[in-house]
C-alpha cells in the first residue's frame, strides 16, 4: 500500500515535472517547426484627395476641400514635403492658391499561412484525449496538447490518443492553415502652382478718347422783312415797239403772198 503511494507521488512529480519542462523548452529544436506562405491575387486601389492651400503660419496650413470646408494642418513636421513641378517643397514654401493632391495606393493581398510541426518520441505519459508527455532525443520530457483528430504514428500504424501506451515510440505531425489578409498603403503628396494672370495682348492699339471741341456759340439771326412793294425795275416803251415790229412783218407777209397768187 505504501509502495503503490510513493509510485503515485513520484509519477504525479514528474508529470509536474514535465509540464514545467515544457514552458521550459518551448520552442526547442527536439519539435520541427516549418512555415510556408503562399500570397494569392492581389487587388490595389488608388484614391486621390486634392485641397487648397488657403492660409500659412510657420508650421501650421489651412487648406480648403472640395466641398468648401476648411482644414487645419497643425505642427507639420519639417521633413514634410510635396512634389511641385519636380522639385521636393517643405511647409515654409507652400503659398496660398496652390492646389495639393493626395494620392493613396491601397495593395490587399490574401495570404495563406502553413505552419507544419512534426515531433518523435517515446510516450512518458498519456491522459487521453486531452495530453501526451514524450520523452525526447534528448532525454528531456515535454508535455504536448493534443488536438481534436489528431493522429499518430505507431510503427507505421496510425492510431488515435487512446491507442498510445507508455514506451511507444510515437511521431506526430500537426499542420495549421492560417488565412491571412495584407494590406499595405503607400501615399504621394504633389502639387501645382496656381495658374498666373494672363498677360495684356501684345499689338493691340492704346485707344485715346478726345472729347470733341465745343461747338462755336451761333451767331445771333437776323431777321429778313419782305419787301412791302417789288421794287420798279423798265418802263413799257420796249414792249409796244416789240408789237410794232411783229404788226409790219405780218403785213409784208401778207402782201408778199398776193403778188405770188
Amino acid at each position: 500500500m505504501n509502495r503503490e503511494n510513493t509510485w503515485m507521488q513520484q509519477c504525479f512529480v514528474l508529470t509536474v515535472g514535465a509540464v514545467c519542462l515544457t514552458f521550459a523548452v518551448s520552442g526547442s529544436a527536439q519539435v520541427q517547426t516549418e512555415s510556408n506562405t503562399t500570397a494569392g491575387q492581389a487587388t490595389k486601389t488608388v484614391k486621390v484627395e486634392s485641397a487648397q492651400v488657403v492660409y500659412v503660419s510657420g508650421n501650421n496650413l489651412v487648406v480648403k476641400m472640395p466641398d468648401g470646408t476648411l482644414r487645419d494642418f497643425s505642427n507639420v513636421p519639417e521633413s514634410a514635403r510635396v512634389e511641385v513641378d519636380g522639385q521636393q517643397l517643405g511647409i515654409h514654401d507652400l503659398k496660398p492658391g496652390m492646389t495639393l493632391h493626395r494620392t493613396i495606393t491601397t495593395t490587399t493581398t490574401p495570404k495563406v499561412v502553413t505552419t507544419t510541426q512534426s515531433v518523435t518520441g517515446k510516450v512518458f505519459y498519456v491522459q487521453p484525449p486531452n495530453t501526451v508527455i514524450l520523452t525526447l532525443a534528448d532525454g528531456t520530457n515535454q508535455s504536448f496538447k493534443i488536438p481534436k483528430g489528431q493522429k499518430f504514428n505507431v510503427d507505421g500504424q496510425m492510431t488515435d490518443a487512446f491507442g498510445l501506451k507508455k514506451g511507444m515510440t510515437v511521431s506526430a505531425t500537426k499542420v495549421v492553415e492560417e488565412p491571412i489578409t495584407q494590406v499595405q498603403q503607400t501615399a504621394k503628396l504633389t502639387g501645382t502652382m496656381p495658374p498666373p494672370p494672363p498677360p495684356p495682348p501684345a499689338d493691340v492699339p492704346i485707344l485715346v478718347v478726345v472729347a470733341p471741341p465745343a461747338p462755336a456759340p451761333a451767331a445771333p439771326a437776323v431777321a429778313e422783312t419782305a419787301p412791302a412793294k417789288l421794287p420798279k425795275t423798265g418802263s413799257e416803251l420796249p414792249l409796244l415797239g416789240l408789237l410794232g415790229v411783229l404788226s409790219l412783218l405780218s403785213g409784208l407777209g401778207l402782201r408778199v403772198i398776193r403778188k405770188a397768187a
